[in-house]
């Protein structure tokens, strides 16, 4: 209607004007358009951009190689020195792992020993020590994945549920102190206490027992022994991961369950134990990669007191058969069967994170 209005004024000027009037530069700006049809509308420019749709996607421009290599270069420096210490220390020592194929010898070296094919691999398969130590490494796993891995969940909720927060702090620091001692102090502790000349046997011997009570020798509670050396050890670290999981849930949820009715234990079960959800599908993923590693420092310490029978995993078998009996290539095929087995359960746990709608360590492509 505007360019129908400017026409009609042109015209209308137009007619108004004398014949012989020189035209001046205004009417020259507003050049004249002819008179549109009653019930026409003016053309609209195809250039004037429509209204956005709610919802449509707005197209990105997708970044170079070359762009984000100069975008993030600083972030990659920084990186530079993790990656040459992991690809020294951890990636190039695999390639040893061929000697798994042959009939090793320090002497001869990787090029000089004879192939043997998978040899040793049958023998790993077929020798009744190595699936002895199999079994009590699984023994060793179910038994923690029981009693240990629910421990600092439970601190977790406690800490964040019962008590202030000057006091949940003093908590975390004394718990989480002994995360940094090693395995040897930590051994030497629980010996001072549960050891035959320990605290425990000293008191029982002053107040008239006359008898030791053995529980650092006791191959009957040696897993009990060995799961609360580990609790006293490394709960405190997740118990930090923990409460630092529980500073994402919004109070208002809480606010609102309380306005709903809900008690402590409703809280907790409805609110807090989704928010943890993640994170200990994470941990478990974790943790069963790890299921056939129980701690060679911790056993290796206390394998001589209890004896093999029971002390005996795959760690420490393994470090016998290669380091004491010198036989590399057999040790090098009983840790690569391990490891093998360790990134299976890792993808397989991950897989059934993923069909119960969790994240898992890597996300679904």
């Amino acid at each position: 209607m505007t360019g129908a209005r400017v026409t009609r004024g042109t015209a209308a000027d137009s007619a108004a004007v004398p014949p012989g009037t020189p035209s001046t530069g205004a009417s020259r700006a507003v050049p004249s358009r002819p008179a549109l049809e009653p019930g026409t509308r003016p053309a609209t420019s195809s250039r004037r951009p429509g209204p956005r749709r709610s919802g449509a996607r707005v197209p990105t421009r997708r970044l170079s190689w070359r762009t984000k290599l100069r975008r993030d270069r600083s972030l990659l420096v920084m990186t530079v020195p993790a990656i040459a210490v992991l690809v020294v220390f951890a990636y190039v020592p695999m390639l040893g792992n061929v000697i798994a194929w042959q009939d090793y010898s320090p002497y001869r070296g990787f090029l000089n020993s004879p192939f043997v094919g998978w040899a040793n691999f049958e023998r790993v398969f077929t020798n009744p020590a190595f699936l002895h130590a199999v079994e009590n490494t699984l023994t060793i796993t179910l038994f923690q994945l029981v009693f240990y891995f629910p421990v600092p969940i439970f601190l977790a909720l406690l800490l964040n549920s019962v008590l202030s927060p000057r006091v949940r702090t003093a908590i975390q620091a004394i718990v989480y102190l002994p995360h940094f001692f090693s395995w040897v102090l930590v051994v030497t502790i629980f010996q001072q206490i549960f050891g035959g000349a320990g605290l425990i046997n000293q008191t029982l011997h002053t107040h008239g027992a006359d008898h030791t009570v053995s529980f650092m020798t006791n191959p009957d509670t040696f897993l009990v022994l060995i799961t609360s050396q580990a609790i006293w050890k490394d709960a405190g670290w997740g118990i930090i991961i923990f409460l630092a999981a529980l500073t994402t849930v919004s109070p208002e949820l809480y606010e609102a369950s309380v306005v709903d009715g809900a008690n402590r234990w409703r809280r907790m079960w409805h609110v807090t134990l989704p928010a943890l959800r993640p994170v200990i599908v994470l941990l478990l993923i974790l943790r069963l990669g790890d299921a056939l590693t129980v701690g060679f420092e911790q056993l290796i310490l206390q394998r001589d007191a209890v004896g093999s029978d029971v002390s005996e995993v795959i760690d420490t078998y393994v470090y016998y058969q290669g380091v004491i009996y010198g036989d590399w290539s057999f040790a090098a095929a009983a840790g690569l069967v391990k490891g093998v087995v360790s990134l299976a359960l890792v993808l397989g746990a991950n897989k059934l994170a993923h069909v119960f709608g969790e994240a898992g360590v890597y996300r679904r492509a």
